[in-house]
């Protein structure tokens, strides 16, 4: 069976629809959704971070919700283990035969949607688990290769501000997730429509209006959408300017940078400008789109030194001065 395509006005009334039926759920957060659903556009992962209360779980779910795909959450725990994600071995007799057989039981990590709750409460050996998974679409569980859900997503949350019982994401993980999405809170007049939807009697719940070919027709659309020449330089001028050792890196990266962005990076501000830029219903990725882009794909890729931290300087102040340094029309 050929696969199916969409057009691009398809592909934007998707958009539209996904985001008014998470809008019966969530109250605001549209810069926030927006950004979830340009990572689910482009294929990738994507890492929500924000203080607790702010609806990061129920964004995930109530995206889940929407869409005709299979979806686990995981809690991660101090003490889960990465068989609690991928799934296990175990030993198995024939009652009548009497023979065994080792057979493997699939973890929750076979879904096409997986939310990571609170992804830094369990150790670095744990969060490993996930590198495969999120970079191949595949496990490997004692020496065979399992091919993952398609599509597959990890949509992962976690709490900045809690640091007992916590642990920080390898480099290597955090450069997994497309996006690292902030949300914060809302407006005064966002929270009191909140806090008398929440606590009223029960409204209608998101339904589902896309399915899983749409999704994997959205994201082949994506791959064909072009950028100009001038897109391609502006995105990797950013990207190179954020390490330090360039000859190009602008005096605030090379005082307050230990590590820049890989190309990994320059891949995720075109690939989620092409979805952007779908989601807009626009048929070419723009130097905008690029620069919109910048603050979520750079942030968890940027690692600042201790004059940055001892100048009260994180990564957001620091991608955003780079924005102003380095102009996207020279």
């Amino acid at each position: 069976m050929p696969a199916r395509e969409v057009s691009i006005d398809e592909a934007a009334e998707l958009g539209r629809r996904l985001e008014s039926e998470l809008a019966r759920t969530i109250v605001g957060q549209r810069l926030v959704v927006r950004e979830i659903l340009t990572t689910f556009f482009a294929g990738g992962h994507c890492l929500l971070r924000g203080v607790p209360g702010l609806a990061k779980t129920l964004i995930i779910k109530t995206l889940a919700r929407t869409v005709d795909l299979s979806f686990n959450r995981v809690q991660f725990t101090p003490d889960l283990m990465p068989s609690d994600i991928l799934g296990a071995e175990v030993m198995e007799e024939d009652r009548s035969t009497g023979r065994r057989e080792i057979r493997f039981l699939r973890g929750p990590v076979f879904a096409h949607i997986l939310l990571a709750d609170e992804i830094n409460r369990t150790p670095p050996r744990t969060q490993a688990a996930l590198l495969e998974a999120m970079q191949e679409r595949q496990v490997t569980v004692g020496g065979v290769r399992y091919d993952l859900p398609s599509p597959q997503f990890v949509l992962a949350t976690q709490n900045p501000i809690e640091q007992e019982g916590t642990y920080s994401l390898p480099e290597a993980q955090l450069d997994r997730f497309l996006l690292n999405v902030v949300i914060g809170y809302p407006t005064a007049d966002e929270e009191r429509q909140m806090l008398a939807q929440t606590t009223a009697t029960a409204g209608a719940e998101a339904r589902v209006v896309a399915t899983g070919a749409d999704i994997a027709a959205v994201h082949a659309l994506v791959r064909e959408v072009p950028a100009a020449r001038n897109v391609v330089d502006y995105a990797a001028r950013l990207v190179r300017a954020t390490r330090p050792t360039e000859p190009e890196a602008p005096a605030v990266i090379t005082r307050y940078v230990r590590w820049g962005a890989g190309p990994r990076a320059g891949q995720a501000l075109l690939l989620c400008g092409k979805a952007r830029a779908l989601l807009e219903g626009r048929a070419t990725v723009s130097l905008d789109d690029v620069e919109a882009l910048a603050l979520p794909v750079l942030r968890h890729r940027v690692l600042v030194n201790f004059q940055a931290e001892a100048e009260g300087l994180d990564a957001d102040a620091i991608v955003m001065r780079l924005l102003a340094e380095v102009p996207a029309r020279p």
